[in-house]
């Protein structure tokens, strides 16, 4: 079984948000996630545009291979 359930770790101290679903022995993986994003993994308008790519002009016309079907 996989489940994911939020909480929060405060002073040495983990708070689940829910009830845990079972009361037997099992193995349990814990992830962290920082509230802060770093500055560069915030997202921009062009924030690909490093990449190289672009939306070409014609991006919402009619597909030549669908003509029939329009």
């Amino acid at each position: 079984m996989v489940r994911a359930i939020e909480g929060t770790y405060e002073n040495g101290q983990l708070t689940l948000n829910e009830t845990f679903p079972t009361s037997k022995k099992m193995k349990v993986v814990l992830l962290v996630l920082d509230d802060e994003k770093p500055s560069d993994m915030q997202r921009k308008p062009g924030g690909l545009s490093h990449l190289g790519g672009s939306i070409p002009v014609d991006f919402n016309a009619p597909l030549d291979d669908l003509r029939d079907f329009m």
